[in-house]
């Protein structure tokens, strides 16, 4: 789902902000308050559009008094005052991706930065000490042909770590990197080099003239059957079967429930025990529909008396580990069906759901997705202050594990 920030819009991965001045102030003040937020980043961009805002109205309010505010100073960022003269291009590839990296981890939470970081790196490994304003169309389309002989997970082995393009394409087995990988790749090493182009180190972005040719098919989850989550939960270590049957009778994404601390949880009286999924020191959100209060099924709460009483619910467990220790239990187990990944747990609570009659905008408020029951969603949206806490606890309540509790 697209973000979307009043008066402002994405333009080359850069959000800027522009908001017309009243009409009959706009011979004194000019026609509207403009300038970027110098930011990629939609979360930060919110802030920084707020403050924006804040002086806007400051402009606005002052001038119909009279007075003529001096152009706003543009949104801080971590920039000398006094930068340095740029000549265009003769900055290594090198020299300015430490400078984006030593950005983007300030902007991107680990597990996005860390995929970033791989993806420029390998563009390092292979042109990082050329200037940047060298680079032309022939080596961004040789780095792109090249990802395509990357072997699948080459990158993901500990003792691969730091290692070159050319040497993990040494390494690669016969299973290739899918489309989606290649153009995730390509794609964020596009970003780096848009920034280049955003802060005057380099003239146009090559690789806006290079594809990657690989048709990128879709890839469907599966959800669980009651056989299968039998099966693991009862294979499951205590912490991990918690956390799993938090998301198999919440919905709740593998993120959201690794991430939650004590201070979410919410007691409303006889609505029981409530869970207000939000960003917090351990996490951010997928999208703005993933900010959601849901009740906390019966049978969590009990599991809930095992849980540490303060600070994180699942302490040292991130999205990796889980992913990863879902992967050798699957295996542990037998189920090698395909599409069957963690992801499956909050299929299988929307399955349960929809078994049981919920009408699809109800589970879609419970596990933070946009109804696409009609056309007019968005205006429903607008209109509707949503489903009730009474309404929610019984639709979670319906959902049941299928093995002994």
């Amino acid at each position: 789902m697209s973000v979307r920030i009043q008066y402002a819009y994405l333009k080359q991965q850069t959000w800027l902000y522009r908001r017309n001045y009243p009409s009959e102030l706009q011979s004194v003040i000019g026609q509207a308050l403009k300038q970027s937020l110098k930011t990629g980043d939609a979360r930060l961009a919110k802030a920084r559009a707020a403050e924006v805002n804040a002086k806007y109205e400051e402009i606005v309010t002052k001038a119909r008094a009279g007075v003529v505010m001096a152009k706003p100073e543009p949104v801080r960022v971590a920039v000398p005052v006094f930068a340095p003269v740029i000549v265009i291009g003769r900055v290594t590839v090198s020299e300015l991706a430490k400078q984006y990296l030593n950005r983007r981890s300030n902007e991107l939470s680990s597990g996005g930065f860390k995929s970033v970081k791989f993806s420029v790196g390998l563009f390092i490994s292979a042109y990082g000490s050329k200037p940047i304003g060298a680079i032309t169309r022939e080596d961004t389309l040789a780095f792109t042909r090249r990802l395509a002989e990357l072997g699948k997970d080459v990158g993901r082995s500990f003792s691969n770590r730091g290692a070159s393009l050319d040497r993990l394409i040494a390494l690669s087995g016969p299973q290739k990197n899918g489309a989606a990988t290649q153009k995730r790749t390509f794609n964020q090493v596009s970003h780096f080099m848009d920034w280049a182009v955003y802060e005057g180190q380099l003239a146009a972005n090559p690789f806006k003239t290079v594809r990657v040719e690989t048709k990128v098919q879709k890839y469907h989850y599966e959800a669980l059957t009651d056989d299968e989550v039998t099966l693991l939960l009862a294979a499951c270590k205590p912490r991990y079967a918690d956390h799993m049957a938090f998301c198999l009778l919440s919905g709740m994404r593998a993120g959201e429930a690794a991430g939650l601390v004590r201070d979410d949880l919410i007691w409303k009286e006889n609505l029981g025990w409530f869970v207000w999924i939000r960003p917090n020191d351990v996490r951010s959100l997928k999208t703005e529909a993933a900010h959601r209060f849901i009740p906390l099924h019966s049978h969590l709460a009990e599991r809930l008396k095992r849980l540490p009483s303060e600070g994180r619910l699942f302490p040292n467990l991130r999205v990796n580990v889980v992913t990863k220790r879902f992967s050798d239990l699957r295996a542990e187990v037998g189920i090698d069906r395909k599409g069957v990944v963690f992801h499956s747990t909050r299929k299988w609570f929307v399955t349960q759901c929809e078994r049981a009659g919920i009408p699809e905008h109800f589970t879609a408020a419970i596990v933070g997705h946009q109804s696409a029951r009609s056309e007019n969603r968005m205006t429903y949206g607008i209109y509707s202050a949503g489903i009730s806490d009474e309404q929610k606890r019984e639709i979670v309540e319906k959902v049941a594990l299928p093995w002994p509790r």
